[in-house]
């Protein structure tokens, strides 16, 4: 084993040995979002193996240019500097690295952490780089092999070529033809039961202006897991008078699953006669929502709409898909702008046809994956003459185009987390400190609302930032985002990738959970309800929390 591990650290880079250490120091700085120490050790291994392969192309690059190489006795003292310099940084880094992830945790109202358990970083961190490096020099084996076997019938410089491009085809038919595909078909079976599997703690609705009750148009059982979730939670009449001490009406919500007919434009039509056999259409406010990927809807979202408008208000929504959402935009990336649009389309035309005096006032929502399927399912263009009223779209992913054109226009001097686009008489920002209120212009005749917080790396990744600093990292930052956070090149973005996959672990009203009373005043601003006091609107931010915080430790709706 001694004599192996000799071997093996003989066999190593130099300079990228160096330069992995760097990145392996800077991936414990901070990012977005606060990081447990075995999460920290995957990040610093796939760190430190990034770095080390800019080591060895650097060296690669050197050596094919046929550069002149350094004398012993320059190698000797070049590497005695170099070790001790990145020696000094790993420590100070390690020693720096608890304060670092608590001035994220901080900010988000988490615990400070005990330590940085430099240890157990370190070693998960260095059996993550033995991973990568073996599983790279496999492939640098097969590849000296095969090379060389093509080199017996063809010139070396050919050979090389089209033994890569065999090796390349071979791992990537290994990896996306079975592994990936295997793992994708036993994801789909395990969201399709999850799907199909119905609560005990949900009961069938009895009352006939339901959606899945015995009088719908819509099959209970054919809704879906969040379908049923979302038509039987929401508060009813009676629990929103409770609390504001005035009428009430029973809130709509109409949902049509993905069983509930084969195709999107089929399921548009059945919600749409859902829509107008409980009369929808003769309430004051009609939202068209898209879910997540799952058919989720977000709680925190609707039951603030109905809480303010007095439940004077109708909600439908599609599914498109039962996977979760990076796996629904993995496989089927524009199934979900295809439900929404038609949808959109097919309550649009019906609402059209309506006196403008006697219709609702129409919206669009949708959290996450469902606010850039919303955003996509409209053509401004094609209803200039009839604009729909608003939309409310929480947490954008950074590929929304029509968020992304707002942001990079926006006025100079405005954050890149809060902008102000133009006058703010049709577009606005907001976060959890409000900013949808700010603008000085009156509204247009379409208001919508971007609600985002700035520790949300869903939407705020950014894939240029291997190479450029995003400009969302410049000063003065977002309320939730640490001042000691550094862009370093290549390791900036795996650090936002492992952001985006703990998005959703946050403490509420930060990351990419949003919380129920920042929802209020986005509404507020994107639907004018009947006016409240600043009172009532404290007393409401404080029900809908406790209800929502309720919600989840019940496992109601708690998942998207």
């Amino acid at each position: 084993m001694q004599t192996y591990l000799v071997r093996l650290s003989k066999s190593l880079c130099t300079i990228g040995l160096l330069v992995g250490t760097l990145f392996f120091a800077a991936s414990l700085t901070p990012s977005l979002l606060p990081r447990s120490f075995q999460l920290q050790g995957a990040l610093s291994g796939f760190s430190f193996a990034s770095g080390y392969l800019v080591g060895v192309f650097a060296r690669w690059v050197w050596h094919y240019l046929e550069m002149p190489a350094p004398s012993a006795r320059v190698r000797r003292w070049a590497l005695g500097i170099a070790s001790a310099f990145c020696a000094a940084v790993v420590l100070v880094v390690l020693w720096k690295a608890s304060e670092w992830q608590d001035s994220v945790r901080l900010l988000m109202g988490m615990q400070p952490v005990e330590g940085s358990r430099p240890l157990e970083v370190g070693l998960i961190a260095a059996l993550v780089f033995l991973v990568l490096l073996g599983l790279a020099r496999l492939f640098n084996f097969l590849f000296d092999h095969l090379s060389l076997w093509l080199q017996k019938h063809i010139p070396r410089r050919v050979s090389n070529v089209i033994g890569i491009a065999i090796l390349v085809s071979l791992v990537w038919t290994a990896v996306d033809g079975i592994l990936f595909q295997s793992a994708i078909r036993a994801a789909d079976r395990a969201f399709q039961n999850l799907d199909a599997r119905i609560e005990s703690n949900i009961a069938r609705p009895t009352d006939p202006m339901k959606t899945g009750s015995p009088a719908s148009l819509l099959d209970w059982e054919a809704l879906g897991r969040a379908g049923r979730d979302y038509v039987a939670t929401g508060p009813s009449a009676t629990e929103i008078s409770a609390f504001t001490g005035k009428p009430a009406l029973e809130p709509l919500r109409v949902f049509a699953g993905l069983n509930s007919a084969p195709t999107a434009n089929e399921r548009a039509a059945l919600a749409l006669e859902e829509l107008k056999r409980v009369g929808a259409f003769e309430r004051s406010v009609l939202v068209v929502a898209t879910p997540t990927g799952t058919g989720w809807l977000d709680p925190s979202a609707v039951d603030t709409l109905e809480y303010l408008h007095h439940g004077d208000v109708a909600t439908v929504a599609v599914q498109y898909s039962y996977l979760a959402s990076w796996l629904s935009l993995l496989i089927e990336p524009a199934y979900g702008a295809e439900t929404a649009e038609a949808l959109f389309n097919t309550v649009y035309q019906y609402w059209t046809k309506l006196p403008h005096d006697q219709r609702p006032r129409l919206y669009l929502y949708g959290l996450s994956l469902g606010a850039l399927n919303s955003s996509r399912s409209v053509e401004i263009y094609d209803m200039i003459g009839d604009p729909f009223h608003g939309a409310l779209w929480s947490g954008p992913p950074f590929s929304t185009q029509a968020w992304r054109s707002a942001t990079a226009r926006r006025e100079e001097g405005s954050p890149a987390w809060l902008p102000h686009f133009r006058d703010g008489s049709a577009i606005r920002f907001a976060n959890q400190f409000g900013g949808a209120a700010s603008r000085t212009a009156s509204w247009g005749p379409m208001r919508i609302v971007y609600l985002q917080y700035a520790s949300d790396p869903i939407v705020f990744f950014d894939r240029t930032a291997p190479y450029r600093e995003p400009a969302w990292m410049e000063f003065p930052r977002g309320p939730d985002v640490s001042p000691s956070l550094v862009w370093f090149p290549i390791v900036s973005v795996l650090q936002l990738g492992l952001d985006m996959a703990l998005a959703t672990t946050t403490p509420m009203g930060h990351g990419h959970v949003y919380a129920p009373e920042h929802h209020v005043e986005p509404w507020i601003e994107v639907t004018q309800p009947p006016a409240w006091s600043a009172a009532e609107l404290a007393a409401l931010k404080q029900h809908l929390r406790a209800r929502r915080e309720l919600q989840i430790a019940s496992g109601l709706s708690s998942s998207s």
